[in-house]
């Protein structure tokens, strides 16, 4: 009996010879908030592993980690203070050759965060740079002199607020950062650092992980002659960083970046013999991510794959969004794409879109069309439940970004709270401690023992759209063309050309009325819906449901 998820002669993917990344579903775990084995309220490698046999279950073909590297946690864990170790609130390094090891018994590929624009001011490597002007080091991290008045050296503006410039009195110059004045930014034209990162990559490599994801890595060079960004115009926005005032042209977005990333790729294929390859997508956010994906994507000898704030910022789900972001991929040979629609960063996408008259319906139709886009789907952990925002009080927050722009921004805290796993137990089931932030009130009837066993609920949709994914070749590395229809409906088709074509239709109704279709389909070809079809054929979609099928 095959091991759950583990692509067998039955899997249309490995009958044609596709690379196992290209259309493979990711679930992305955030380790504080997944399960806890050890009573501290932070969740742990040790619960990621209890729990694998759950994600297997699911369907999904791997799992993205976000960081569990030794950290001060002032970002946490996006400020790296050792890249070669594991956090001990998350385990040892042990932990994680276990939990590599059951993931691959599952069939499960293991992806984890690599943070290269930026470590934490304890990391040995800042230490030794602050340290002076002329060690070994020196130039690892970007310094400069202050402006003959004492002022930073130009108008760069951090993405957590202030100027991204802070003063440091042992070097008697300012440094650089991005985001916290805690996360000093890597000087990643100096050969030396992108060395000593491609080292790190390698440590992980030798573990066993199957690929990364390169956190914001368009922030990984800046501009050498330093020039102070152009304003941007309000434009009737509310503001509540001076970041958003500037259009960032010098401070990230480097044009080298691309010539570090095949260097990564270099390293990378190298360990195309342990297996089918290995995989790096790459999260690319700002108002030039689009360019810059297609730039950090070029060709085969740079990253497999990248995915930008297209969703994850956007305030609505419309028609026009879903196909200006889909389109700018259409027209390349070149170049995959990967979406999310929720993580660690950005608000739950049921309460971000939807207006609350049928979540559970909202959610499995989102879910559907996130795992019928093409590309690589990445499902944040608690998607499948249909997990909506959860509301913490300023007394509970933990994010630093939150805390500063309160009241005036949702924060990142409301999409991090703790899986709920069981419904009648404390802290549903995902802490016998103190969870370090609460439980959404109303997620506890969204637990996943309630929702494993009942045919109607969203986490069995998902599963059961995922089965169908796996061996629907369309649906996995299909191209997309889409179908013009009425107000509020989305319609496009999968199909593969070729000696085994395939083809099939997808329909999702985006608002809270019936819509009526057109291209109706018999029901003996629907290969799942969001509601229980009956007659002879389909054509009409009731509120928020969704409806794939094999064409005539």
């Amino acid at each position: 009996m095959p091991k759950p998820n583990t692509r067998t002669t039955s899997c249309v993917s490995c009958q044609n010879a596709t690379p196992w990344w290209k259309g493979a579903v990711l679930y992305q775990i955030y380790p504080r908030s997944f399960n806890d084995t050890d009573g501290d309220g932070i969740g742990d490698l040790a619960g990621i592993m209890e729990r694998l046999d759950y994600v297997a279950d699911l369907g999904v073909d791997g799992i993205w980690i976000s960081p569990f590297f030794r950290s001060p946690m002032k970002d946490f864990g996006y400020d790296v203070a050792d890249f070669l170790d594991v956090d001990p609130i998350f385990g040892t390094l042990s932990d994680f050759d276990r939990l590599i090891e059951k993931a691959h018994d599952l069939g499960l590929k293991i992806i984890i965060d690599q943070v290269v624009a930026h470590t934490s001011d304890l990391h040995e490597w800042f230490t030794e740079s602050r340290a002076s002007t002329d060690g070994s080091k020196a130039d690892w991290y970007v310094w400069r002199d202050p402006k003959p008045d004492g002022a930073p050296p130009n108008n760069w503006q951090s993405v957590f607020g202030g100027p991204a410039w802070t003063w440091d009195a042992r070097r008697g110059q300012y440094y650089m950062h991005n985001f916290l004045a805690s996360q000093p930014q890597l000087n990643m034209h100096n050969p030396a650092v992108q060395d000593a990162m491609l080292d790190t990559v390698r440590f992980w490599l030798d573990k066993g992980v199957d690929g990364f994801r390169f956190d914001a890595v368009n922030f990984a060079m800046h501009d050498p002659e330093f020039r102070d960004n152009p304003a941007r115009p309000r434009d009737g926005r509310v503001i509540t960083r001076p970041f958003d005032l500037q259009y960032h042209v010098y401070n990230q977005s480097h044009r080298d970046i691309p010539l570090f990333l095949e260097r990564v790729r270099e390293v990378l294929d190298g360990y195309r013999d342990q297996g089918r390859g290995k995989f790096v997508v790459a999260e690319i956010g700002g108002p030039s991510a689009l360019g810059e994906m297609k730039a950090f994507t070029e060709g085969d000898k740079r990253l497999h794959s990248a995915y930008s704030f297209d969703f994850l910022y956007a305030d609505s789900l419309d028609v026009a969004t879903v196909q200006s972001s889909i389109e700018c991929w259409n027209d390349r040979a070149e170049g995959w794409p990967s979406w999310a629609f929720s993580n660690h960063d950005a608000p739950r996408f049921v309460s971000r879109w939807h207006d609350g008259s049928d979540p559970k319906a909202y959610a499995k139709m989102v879910c559907a069309l996130l795992l019928c886009l093409k590309g690589n789907p990445i499902i944040y952990q608690g998607e499948e439940l249909g997990l909506d925002q959860v509301e913490i009080s300023f007394e509970q927050l933990q994010d630093p970004e939150a805390i500063a722009n309160w009241p005036e921004t949702l924060g990142r805290d409301g999409a991090r709270t703790p899986i709920p796993w069981k419904k009648h137990k404390p802290n549903a089931g995902f802490t016998t401690g103190q969870p370090w932030l609460p439980i959404g009130e109303n997620h506890f009837a969204l637990a996943v023992d309630q929702q494993i066993d009942d045919e109607t609920s969203t986490w069995r949709f998902v599963q059961k759209v995922l089965r169908t994914r796996k061996n629907t070749r369309a649906l996995i590395d299909g191209d997309l063309s889409f179908v013009k229809h009425r107000e509020n409906v989305l319609g496009f088709e999968r199909h593969v050309v070729g000696e085994k074509p395939d083809r099939i239709c997808c329909y999702f109704n985006l608002s809270g009325e019936a819509k009526h279709i057109t291209n109706y389909c018999d029901v003996s070809k629907i290969l799942f819906a969001t509601w229980d079809p009956h007659g002879n054929s389909v054509d009409n979609l009731p509120p928020y449901g969704a409806i794939i099928f094999r064409p005539d």
